[in-house]
């Protein structure tokens, strides 16, 4: 099977200043803060996110050079995503995340939110000084996007009567924004035209959703060391995903476990075994394969070369995470 590592291949050392400059990039001026970036950005992620901008922007240009501003926007995109894993962790009460301690675990929660704010101000500062407003429009929007799907995400526990539609939502705004806005960002940056950027855009929002609804699978099939976070706990947390969302179609006595929010003794462990034992998790699994079809189509118009090839092979990588 193959891997991020392997699929980044063409631009690993893009990738490997990457890390350089955002070490520069947070300073020495904040001790505490600087020491909890240091761990997340060595925590051992994959920077698919930074990665996939790269990717498209060597895509896009003639000769397969990368400018500053494209540099830039990965690097922006990277500290973006990482910002908000930490505070998702905070809001999660998440212990490890990659077997790694999280920074409120590491420090305590105040310097988690602190970090991640800060580093959400300093994506915010280079932001602005690429000078191009549609770019920090879209970019300003994944931040808005992150905030609003942490809220969806919230006021929906335990909800067994919310709409699939909500769920997609919450999917697009917590996972595929980043995605979708800086692969458009990415165009934008190169001079492409609106009907291309659209397209960039249409990649990254299905390539983003295909990895949550697998990522949303994978909570019900894998372990706790496959996942690199605690196994079903989204179900145990009452965040309802695609798997239990169409259990729900078929088994209504599950709509009672999760209203009583798991209380009663056995109520979480029944409530998996009738997700699994029912067609959700196979129904969950064509979904994210036509949603990584779609992201694979859109991007059929580039150019030939090495970074399209590791772009088109995106998709089936998601997928072969159920394998």
């Amino acid at each position: 099977m193959t891997t991020v590592t392997e699929l980044l291949l063409p631009v690993e050392l893009d990738l490997e200043t990457l890390l350089n400059d955002l070490r520069s990039l947070i300073g020495a001026g904040h001790p505490i803060l600087q020491a909890a970036a240091e761990h997340l950005f060595t925590a051992g992620g994959k920077r698919l996110r930074p990665g996939i901008v790269l990717l498209i922007s060597r895509a896009l240009s003639p000769n397969g050079d990368l400018s500053s501003k494209h540099r830039r926007l990965a690097e922006i995109t990277e500290m973006i995503h990482t910002a908000s894993l930490v505070h998702d962790d905070v809001v999660d009460e998440a212990a490890t995340r990659r077997g790694v301690a999280t920074v409120h675990s590491q420090f305590n929660h105040r310097v988690a939110v602190l970090a991640g704010d800060f580093l959400f101000a300093q994506a915010s500062w280079h932001l602005a000084n690429l000078d191009n407003l549609h770019v920090v429009k879209l970019l300003s929007r994944v931040i808005m996007d992150l905030a609003d799907g942490e809220v969806k995400q919230g006021l929906n526990r335990y909800d067994a009567g919310q709409s699939f539609e909500t769920y997609l939502e919450k999917s697009f705004c917590k996972t595929a924004s980043l995605i979708a806005n800086s692969a458009q960002a990415a165009g934008v940056l190169s001079g492409q035209n609106e009907q291309e950027q659209k397209q960039l855009h249409r990649f990254g929002r299905q390539l983003g959703l295909a990895f949550q609804v697998v990522d949303d699978i994978l909570d019900f099939t894998s372990n706790d060391k496959q996942l690199g976070k605690p196994a079903s706990s989204d179900l145990a947390s009452g965040y309802l995903t695609a798997p239990a969302l169409y259990a729900l179609e078929e088994h209504s006595s599950l709509a009672v476990l999760i209203e009583r929010e798991f209380n009663c003794e056995g109520d979480l462990e029944k409530a998996l075994t009738l997700v699994r034992d029912s067609k959700a998790i196979s129904r969950s699994r064509e979904l994210a394969e036509n949603f990584a079809i779609d992201s694979r189509d859109a991007i059929q118009w580039l150019p030939e070369s090495p970074f399209k090839s590791a772009l088109i092979e995106l998709p089936d990588f998601v997928l072969s995470r159920l394998s």
